[in-house]
């Protein structure tokens, strides 16, 4: 990361309610099926928490090259924030109610640029404090623009070379059927996975009640997906949303960092150039176009 982070990227309900007064909680609630992650959000949310837009909050427009949600821009990102009222110094717990899948988005970014963030572990399922329904306006601040780091991204270029060398791990953060090419979203025109990549589902990264899985289970994950000993790590998914899930659990397994490629099988697909491939592992000499 760019700065020490003197927070766990995962926390618990106890340990939020405990800071209550000096932490910024966000609902960054997102829908696969269209459904309205801010009317989820008004009609009830943990108390005080305001809600953080995917779309708008922590994207740039769609784009061919960049993917259906590429990283917003470090002055687009820093006026977002700061019309939210989230400060240069203030410490953001968010949650969802998928696992933590959207919000990683959101710690990941703050956490890149060394800001205080976390996942509430457990989700919104897991707050046994007050709830709310309607809005949350917190006073708007003036928030200082941090650049990305330029180690914590990777380009299709990079992502491609990396993938056909052996010696980095690429990690796709879909699910398998995604993946291997059975299942697809609406609008995608080819399907399957970068060449050479491993499935590391995020959903993975959680406990079947849907907690987050120890630091030792989610090194053992890796482990067996070679991402321990590779000499780098990068990770996309469908649009550098939930592959954020996997970068932090890779950092909370107390793995080296990995790297983001923001604009994931969306930006890839596209491009009728990138070799693709189905099935469930990686296949180091098929594509398809």
């Amino acid at each position: 990361m760019s700065a020490r982070v003197e927070v766990e990227p995962v926390v618990t309900p106890e340990w939020v309610a405990q800071r209550l007064d000096s932490v910024v909680v966000a609902d960054v609630r997102w829908y696969l099926d269209g459904r309205s992650g801010h009317l989820a959000y008004l009609d009830e949310h943990v108390a005080g928490a305001v809600w953080v837009d995917v779309d708008v909050d922590l994207s740039d427009p769609p784009s061919e090259a960049g993917g259906r949600h590429p990283l917003p821009s470090p002055e687009t990102f820093a006026e977002w924030l700061g019309a939210l009222g989230i400060a240069d110094d203030a410490l953001v717990v968010a949650y969802d109610d998928q696992g933590r899948g959207f919000a990683a988005r959101l710690v990941w970014l703050l956490r890149s640029i060394g800001a205080p963030a976390a996942l509430l572990y457990g989700g919104l399922d897991s707050w046994p404090g007050p709830r709310e329904s309607g809005p949350v306006i917190r006073t708007p601040v003036v928030r200082r623009p941090r650049p990305w780091p330029a180690h914590l991204l990777r380009d299709a270029d990079e992502v491609q070379a990396a993938a056909a060398g052996g010696a980095a791990v690429v990690l796709d953060a879909r699910a398998a059927g995604r993946y291997s090419g059975a299942d697809a979203l609406p609008g995608e025109s080819r399907l399957g996975h970068v060449q050479g990549a491993h499935s590391a589902p995020w959903a993975g990264n959680l406990r079947s009640d849907g907690s987050f899985r120890s630091a030792d289970e989610l090194r053992e994950r890796f482990a067996a997906l070679g991402a321990v000993e590779a000499d780098e790590v990068i990770v996309y998914c469908g649009s550098g949303v939930t592959a954020c899930h996997d970068l932090l659990a890779l950092e909370r397994a107390g793995l080296p960092v990995g790297a983001l490629y923001p604009g994931s099988w969306s930006a890839w697909s596209a491009d009728e150039t990138r070799p693709i491939t189905t099935g469930e592992q990686p296949q180091a000499t098929s594509t398809s176009t």
